[in-house]
């Protein structure tokens, strides 16, 4: 087999398919390995997504597309419910994908291109030139093979095992990382072009329940929270039990995964010499949400490009590849990302009157009118109290930053 290639990427979820996918149509060879046997299986997040942000990459395909979604509810504690329609609910509103297949077509574009894909494969070693990332080690049919490549790009997921073996500190404190369960539920009464969001430290301490449509009686129903939360009896899927028990009673869950998400910052830096960190590796997921197709399918996207131009001027230095990272740091991803992770901040620790008094004063807003400074006037307006509380913790600066 060929032992050599310009790229490597490993991992072979949106991320490393677009990055894959981006250099091999430039005239690159690339090597994609995942380390399960198929490709988008298991299924590991909620599987939404906006639809301006995946325009921005892919035309809709009914073959993955399991749900399209046009409003969005926020229920909070004291079980009042925030309507949001599609013109005000931004990213929350869109679709609902069909992972097992998106994440095929995505492999299936990056090996029509060029790139050559191997499953149940892993990489369990980098190899170091002098200081570089010169490729990886893989394990494929219990056989060990060197593959040497010009650039590797570290798609593997959450769990960001390459990138450490590099030398790259990927730890996210366990605060910061969201332990998650979700079933595939069906025979329930949902609506099936409506997301819900359940909030509430007794409902999801530190996170929350979503309701994810995927057909007129099927959704993802799913619970996130706080690492530090998780204790006997207090796992997520024991929230997540009680919540289905109470709310679906005569659901049927057909499907179980959990999993972690990272809702921290984003790795100090996602470049070192031959090495693109993308996706959830690169600690790039929503924080407030738990969110990252988009911004696995952003960075990816970009590590393609980038890498192929430092391929061509034949420097893959650290230096070289800055570019990427200060690149998706300015981009509204990265602003986003730093914004939200902000209000994270604040969030996690409001009591659920706190939450009560929030969710009731933004559903009282003229939404023709909502901005930060509305926001502000009416939480003020309904409950002074709290908004000297979040005045306190630095929310006029937050609000700030989105103006």
């Amino acid at each position: 087999m060929k032992t050599s290639y310009d790229m490597l990427v490993i991992g072979g979820g949106p991320a490393g398919a677009m990055a894959a996918k981006g250099a091999a149509e430039k005239g690159h060879s690339v090597l994609l390995v995942e380390k399960r046997p198929a490709i988008g299986a298991p299924v590991r997040c909620a599987e939404g997504i906006g639809k301006e942000l995946l325009h921005q990459f892919l035309k809709p395909d009914d073959a993955w597309i399991a749900s399209e979604i046009d409003k969005a509810q926020i229920v909070a504690p004291d079980g009042f419910v925030m309507n949001l329609r599609s013109e005000n609910a931004g990213s929350e509103v869109g679709y609902v994908l069909d992972r097992k297949i998106f994440d095929r077509e995505l492999v299936w574009q990056a090996a029509n291109a060029g790139a050559d894909i191997m499953v149940k494969t892993r990489a369990v070693n980098p190899i170091l030139e002098e200081g570089r990332i010169a490729g990886a080690t893989i394990e494929h049919n219990g056989a060990r093979i060197d593959i040497n490549a010009g650039i590797v790009v570290a798609a593997d997921g959450v769990e960001a095992k390459f990138a450490r073996w590099c030398g790259v500190d990927t730890t996210v404190p366990l605060r910061e990382m969201e332990t998650c369960v979700q079933y595939v539920m069906t025979d329930i009464d949902i609506d099936p072009h409506t997301t819900v969001f359940f909030t509430g430290n007794s409902v999801a301490p530190a996170g929350y329940v979503w309701i994810f449509p995927k057909g007129e009686r099927t959704a993802n129903v799913g619970i996130g929270i706080g690492g530090d939360k998780s204790g006997d009896k207090t796992r997520a899927k024991d929230y997540l039990d009680r919540f289905v028990t109470s709310h679906f009673p005569s659901g049927k869950p057909i499907e179980l995964i959990a999993g972690g998400v990272s809702i921290c910052r984003p790795l100090a830096s996602t470049v070192a010499d031959g090495l693109l960190i993308v996706g959830d590796a690169a600690r790039v997921s929503d924080p407030l949400t738990g969110g990252g197709i988009y911004n696995a399918l952003y960075t990816g996207s970009l590590a393609g490009e980038i890498g192929t131009t430092a391929l061509s001027n034949g420097n893959v230095s650290a230096e070289a590849l800055k570019i990427y990272d200060t690149t998706w740091r300015s981009s509204m991803m990265g602003l986003a990302i730093e914004r939200n992770y902000q209000i994270k901040e604040l969030f996690v620790k409001l009591t659920d009157e706190d939450l009560n008094a929030i969710i009731h004063s933004v559903a009282d807003m003229n939404m023709s009118e909502f901005n930060t400074l509305n926001l502000i006037k009416n939480i003020a307006k309904a409950n002074p109290k709290l908004a000297m509380k979040l005045g306190k913790a630095g929310l006029k600066q937050l609000f700030d930053s989105f103006n």
